[in-house]
Formats: C-alpha cells, structure tokens, sequence
C-alpha cells in the first residue's frame, strides 16, 4: 500500500483527523480497462451523433452551413456597416427579401445587413442617425404596422442597445466556434433543439391563461455568412408548419394607429433622416411585399396614404414601395409575410434597378445580369394567373 492511502473503498476526511491542517485525501484507483471503456464511450457518443444528424437532416430538412444569427453576429454587422457604403436596416421582410448576391451583380457592392427579426426599423433608423461615424447609404426596410407602432423597438431590443458589448474575446470565441461547427453539423440548428422538439411535442396548450408553443414564431429561415437570410424551404413545402407560420402572424390584426401617434413617427423620422444628411450619408425607404390576408388589416391599422405617402413628404425622403414595382406583383409569399428564396432574388433585383435611378451612390454595372421578373420565381402551375 502507497503511503497516505487506506484500504480499498476508505477515504480520510476531516473528522479523521480534528484539529490538524488537511492535506489532500488520497485512495487507490481501481484497476480497470480503461482505454477500452474511453475507446467504447467514445464510438457511443459518435454513434449517437451521428444519428441525430442524419435524422436532422433526412426528417427535419436541416443543413450544415445554415449558420444561424445572434446578438453578437447582428453587433459584428453593426460594427462593419460604419465603414459601409451601403447599410440596410429594417425588420424580418427587408432582412428575408433582399438577396445580397444579387444586389452585388447589379451594382457592385455588397450591402451590409443591419436589419434585425421582430424589430421596429425606426428604432434602426434613429441608432445610426447617432452614430458620427456612418456617412453611407441607409436602406430603411418598412413593416407599416411596426414602424409606426412607436415606441415599440421589439426582439433585437436589446441587441441593439448592448452591441458595443457583444464583443468581448470569450463572445467573439464563442461566435466563431459556433459557426465552424455548424458548417459541418445540421443538428446545431438552434429551432431544433431537443429542449425545444420535447416543449413543443409535450405543452398542447393545456395550463390556463399559458400560451402553448404553437403560439411561437418557430423556424421560418436559413441564415448564411454576412446575415443572408432567406426562407427556409421546408415553408413551402410543408403544409404544417406554413400553416403554423401563417398562425403566429394572426393576420397582423391590432389596433387602429392614431394620427398623432403617426405624425409623432413622421416627425422623429424626419429628425433621424436630417442628421445622416448633415454629415454625407443618406436615407432610401424600401417597402417589402406582404400577402392581401395581411395587407388589408395593415391597411386598416396604417392606410399607405396616411403612413407610408406622408412618410416620404414629412421626410422628404425617396421611398420603393412594393405595389409601384410591376416585377413584384403577385410574388410567392408563402406564410404571407415573407417572399419564397426565389422571388427574393426577383425583388431584390427589381428593387436595386429602382434604387440605382433615385440614387447616384449607385451604379448600374456594365457586366450586370438581365432583369428578373414574376415567371422566374413563381411555379408554372400559377404563374398564369
């Protein structure tokens, strides 16, 4: 027996020994196969792994290289849009339907993407109106009912207002290793998380006053290097989860904006709009397409003729709203609120198009590709009609 150990099985403790400093305990270890059981724990693991990936990708529809976002992503955006010549800025639908690969081909520069899900652009708007440092082109992604819903900020709140903070070493570290894992694994997909599979297939809604997870906005995206967000796939294909998509929205119903709420927005617009202009930047506003089952409640809540064409002239901005595009009627919105992957690239290369004659920031390139149009997003089976 070594010296300080006891027999098998005993380990000294303090009261073995009352009244004298405690050196640390010490007892034998067990004599066991251990490479053997490290080398089957290992090849479990793997296994386990391994089985998780491929039901991702085979069941759920899930694919390595959908990297995710993150407050610290957003602030890493943030950080590069000061030196941007082309900064966008808005909520979901701006985010989903630009294509920046596109908007690179028809003008050659890349945009840098700000916007941020669930967050009122307004609030977007006003963070680089102070901010000396940005002197470029803000694109201004609108949802009326949000923009004019003051003061409402939403998700990216605290992003926002935190960001300068989201960039410590053990954040940045975090945010790279997530990504180089998640190039590789399709099971990291942070909507599909077994926390998440387990809530949502055990809470159906039955504690009182409790809104189950059907009530959540669930995965309705893939996000790819420099914040490229678009649709996910499966909401075009999958009946159910388009139809929980089209539920969490809940036809964007709520109350009616008072005027002087909107003249309120109108005014702090115009305020944020002078203050970029004063030291060489500029403002554009872009108004995405929404789908008529909710366009007619936030025509209700915000007419276009009281919030978005009051907007323009309050400001004395330029605007490209969806409706004066002909190549962006009548494009796929498959949960309503967001364009399919296709049509995205479609509006996108009919809003830059429109966007290189109201600005002299941007140019059309020599080599730039043939307009889009309606025909080469929309399935055959509708493009008809």
């Amino acid at each position: 027996m070594r010296e300080g150990a006891l027999p098998a099985g005993l380990r000294q403790t303090a009261s073995n020994r009352p009244g004298q400093a405690q050196p640390v305990p010490t007892r034998d270890i067990p004599l066991r196969p251990w490479v053997r059981i490290g080398t089957c724990v290992f090849f479990a693991v793997a296994l386990l792994l391994a089985g998780w990936e491929w039901n991702a990708r085979r069941n759920l529809g899930l694919r390595a290289g959908d990297i995710g976002d993150s407050p610290q992503a957003w602030a890493e955006a943030r950080r590069a849009a000061d030196t941007s010549q082309v900064a966008i800025v808005g909520d979901s639908r701006i985010l989903f339907d630009t294509d920046q690969a596109r908007f690179e081909a028809l003008t050659g520069v890349r945009p840098t993407q700000v916007a941020f899900v669930g967050t009122n652009s307004r609030t977007l708007l006003e963070h680089f109106a102070n901010d000396p440092k940005f002197h470029g082109l803000l694109l201004v992604g609108m949802a009326d009912t949000m923009y004019f819903g003051m003061p409402v900020i939403g998700v990216g709140g605290p992003a926002v207002h935190n960001y300068a903070k989201n960039d410590k070493p053990s954040q940045l570290t975090g945010l790279w290793i997530d990504r180089w894992l998640q190039k590789y694994f399709a099971f990291m997909d942070a909507e599909y998380r077994l926390s998440n599979l387990t809530n949502r297939g055990l809470d159906h809604g039955w504690r009182k006053k409790v809104d189950s997870p059907y009530e959540d906005v669930w995965k309705i995206s893939e996000t790819f290097p420099g914040r490229q967000y678009f649709m996910w796939n499966r909401i075009e294909t999958d009946a159910y989860l388009r139809g929980h998509a089209r539920h969490a929205w809940d036809g964007f119903n709520g109350p009616n904006i008072p005027p002087a709420l909107a003249n309120k927005v109108i005014a702090r617009t115009a305020e944020a709009v002078r203050r970029i202009r004063d030291r060489g930047g500029d403002v554009i506003f872009i108004r995405p397409p929404s789908a008529p089952e909710l366009r007619v409640n936030e025509q209700r809540r915000i007419p276009k003729a009281l919030g978005w064409d009051r907007l323009l002239v309050g400001a004395n901005a330029k605007g490209i709203h969806a409706d004066d595009l002909p190549q962006a009627q009548k494009l796929v919105l498959p949960e309503f609120s967001h364009l399919s992957r296709k049509c995205a690239t479609v509006f996108t290369d009919a809003y830059v198009r429109r966007l290189i004659e109201l600005t002299p920031r941007l140019k059309l390139r020599a080599d730039a590709p043939a307009p889009l149009s309606r025909t080469d997003c929309v399935p055959q089976n509708i493009a008809s009609l």
